[in-house]
């Protein structure tokens, strides 16, 4: 019920729409029509709707105010092509924005002006003939002619063009102006009506091959395809017609004719022209024959002998072409060869198309009977083929008019309903997809409702694919909590573990009390500070420093392998014991190796490459002097900087078995001199920004615990 009322509310506001633009169309034009302006004004709202609503309103109202103007005067539809094509362009051009610029301006006028004087011109001329007609552009056309000696079909083809100039400067602008005009919620309105989501148009046309081309490509073939079919079955059928009802006049004509020539008197006739009695009344009812049938270009009687044609009677030509006086013998055409044999016996033969002396004409041949039965002469009428070739232009040009005309605004409304009904609502749901598909874990939530919120009510396979995505979605949304939840408790699980395994490492060394947390618990403030400071930025990335902060309790997991007596020793440890001790970060690093190499794809890659780094790395140099490698500067991970400045740091302010805890402020002045030469002077800084709170939360933690 909800989806019929919305149908029923868009079709409410598309005939409104619409109906304004035919309003806009027609008043205008009848207006300059009564006061004899020279402009035709009749395309106003068909260019105003094509921007403001689109092709498929904008070519209705063009077409169909060419049937309503049409209905006074019939010949009106024959121009109903014109509109579509002005309503297409229109259409492309907006979408182009060339009703932006003055000079882009000008190329649309031109291009209106070509499609209505031009077209409009030729289909003219195919309706009325080859001369100049009358009308706006006809006393221009005539000084074209007599000006410039241009033959009558091109003096009013540029005269229609100039003229068409003029009215669609005046039409355009006046759209344009009208459309600036008009408050933005109508604009808006008029959008919302009849075109897509800008979301949705966006996807659709970053689609190489998109649905809707492909349909357009295919509609438009086939239009084309039974258009050219159509025209051509419809224009030969036509001729076919055209050739029988001359041939039937022509055979009409030579009949009244047969009927009152005396056929006893023919050699009469022939020896004394008109001094024979009666030839002259003979001859005057020939002439009126003529003139009721003027179809007929020639009319003669002629008598067939082996030497030529006998002229009995010939009537003059409509162009003043001399005819034949009795008695002149006239050759034979070539065309006429193969049927001598019958025409001298006598006999009745076929009509006769040629192309010879006198032109491409259609020739019927009637006997005239003496009182024995004999043939002594034939009555013969010639219909001009031109004749039947304008007729059959003007029927091609009002045929092919109209059922262009139609078939545009056929094709428009099945691409439009394509539109509606397909491509639409599958962009839609692509659209609404794809935000579900990229969007953030925490957005897809909302990815989801937007696909709800799709109203696709087209009862057909397109619904049933909503559908499915729908339940897609959903299942795909509750999957991802599940897995979420799973892979949280994992982390957590894994966290622990790593944490009470790095404790146990520590709790073998009964000096280092809660380090490794305060180490972990600094490296991530010394990064996020680095973070704010707008350091780094390629790397410090929120999620690099949540795998610095997990870690960071690993980097002294090599200590598992170093022996209590040297871990625990209560005073400085010798040399050869010192060697023994640097080697828990290269013990480490082989740990932490192997658990990456058993673990493969269940642990965070990420994650253990930091742990790697930082437990390999912490105890090198920023000047290169530093172990186990002696790398120096940035060559040493950022990983393994930042935690050499929070080891050492929680290092100088912890008691330790072997020494009493520094001050805050001599463990300061130790970092802050180490900077360039053992700490990375960046993350010095940084960390002498924070220490002082570090140091007060660490202090609080202690006497907490």
């Amino acid at each position: 019920m909800k989806f019929q009322k919305k149908t029923i509310h868009y079709l409410a506001k598309a005939i409104l729409f619409i109906a304004v633009g035919l309003l806009l169309n027609i008043v205008p034009a009848k207006i300059v029509t009564h006061f004899e302006l020279p402009v035709f004004f009749d395309c106003l709202g068909t260019i105003l709707i094509a921007m403001m609503g689109g092709n498929l309103p904008a070519v209705i109202v063009g077409f169909f105010a060419n049937v309503i103007n049409g209905m006074s005067d019939p010949v009106t539809l024959y121009y109903g092509v014109i509109s579509i094509l002005i309503a297409s362009s229109a259409y492309v051009f907006y979408q182009k924005k060339f009703f932006l610029s003055i000079p882009k301006i000008l190329v649309v006028i031109l291009t209106f002006a070509l499609i209505g004087g031009g077209i409009g011109s030729i289909i003219t001329y195919f309706l009325f003939g080859y001369s100049i007609g009358e009308g706006i552009s006809a006393p221009f056309a005539l000084a074209l002619r007599d000006t410039c000696g241009l033959p009558d079909f091109w003096a009013q083809l540029l005269a229609d063009i100039i003229i068409d100039i003029f009215d669609k400067a005046i039409v355009v602008i006046s759209a344009v102006l009208i459309y600036r005009w008009i408050p933005r919620k109508i604009r808006e309105f008029c959008n919302h009506t009849f075109h897509m989501d800008p979301n949705v148009d966006e996807l659709a046309a970053t689609t190489k091959h998109s649905l809707l081309r492909k349909v357009m490509l295919m509609v438009i073939t086939a239009e084309l395809f039974l258009g050219a079919l159509a025209c051509a079955i419809g224009f030969f059928l036509y001729q076919k017609v055209s050739v029988d009802k001359f041939t039937e006049l022509a055979y009409g004509v030579t009949q009244a004719a047969s009927t009152f020539i005396d056929g006893n008197r023919v050699d009469e006739f022939i020896a004394h022209g008109r001094e024979a009695d009666g030839y002259t009344l003979e001859e005057e009812r020939l002439y009126r024959l003529k003139k009721s049938f003027p179809q007929t270009k020639y009319l003669y009687v002629y008598k067939i002998l082996e030497d030529g044609c006998h002229v009995v009677f010939d009537m003059p030509a409509e162009d003043g072409e001399e005819p034949g006086h009795p008695g002149d013998i006239v050759p034979f055409d070539p065309s006429f060869e193969p049927y001598l044999p019958q025409l001298f016996k006598g006999d009745t033969i076929e009509p006769i198309i040629s192309n010879d002396t006198y032109g491409w004409l259609l020739t019927i041949y009637k006997p005239i009977k003496d009182s024995h039965g004999k043939t002594t002469a034939y009555v013969a009428a010639d219909i001009s083929m031109e004749e039947i070739t304008k007729d059959d232009a003007s029927f091609f040009i009002r045929f092919f008019s109209l059922f262009f005309g139609f078939s545009i605004i056929i094709m428009s409304i099945i691409i439009e309903l394509v539109k509606r009904g397909i491509v639409r609502p599958v962009n839609r749901m692509a659209y609404a997809s794809s935000q579900f598909a990229y969007n953030l874990e925490s957005d897809k939530d909302k990815g989801l409702i937007s696909l709800k919120a799709l109203d696709i009510h087209t009862n057909d396979e397109v619904e049933h694919l909503h559908g499915a995505l729908l339940k897609m979605g959903t299942e795909s949304l509750d999957y991802i909590k599940q897995l979420q939840e799973q892979t949280k408790r994992i982390t957590r699980m894994q966290d622990e573990i790593i944490m009470n395994f790095a404790e146990m490492v520590e709790a073998r060394d009964t000096s280092t009390g809660n380090h490794i947390k305060k180490t972990a618990y600094y490296v991530d403030a010394i990064a996020r500070e680095l973070q704010t400071e707008g350091e780094f930025k390629d790397v410090l990335t929120d999620e690099y420093i949540e795998k610095l902060k997990r870690s960071a309790p690993l980097h002294d997991i090599g200590k598992i392998a170093v022996s209590d007596l040297i871990l625990n020793k209560p005073g400085k440890l010798t040399d050869e014991e010192f060697t023994i001790m640097k080697n828990h970060t290269t013990e480490g690093k082989n740990i932490l190796e192997k658990i990456e190499e058993k673990a493969g794809d269940t642990m965070d890659e990420g994650y253990l490459k930091e742990s790697i780094e930082m437990a390999h790395f912490h105890h090198e140099k920023w000047d290169g002097s530093g172990y186990p490698n002696r790398i120096k500067g940035e060559d040493i991970p950022l990983s393994a900087r930042i935690m050499a400045v929070a080891d050492v740091f929680d290092a100088l302010v912890a008691e330790r078995i072997y020494k009493k805890p520094f001050t805050y402020e001599k463990a300061m002045e130790i970092i802050t001199e180490g900077a360039g030469k053992h700490f990375d002077p960046i993350v010095v800084k940084a960390f002498s920004k924070i220490s002082s709170r570090l140091y007060e939360e660490r202090t609080r933690l202690d006497k907490e615990t």
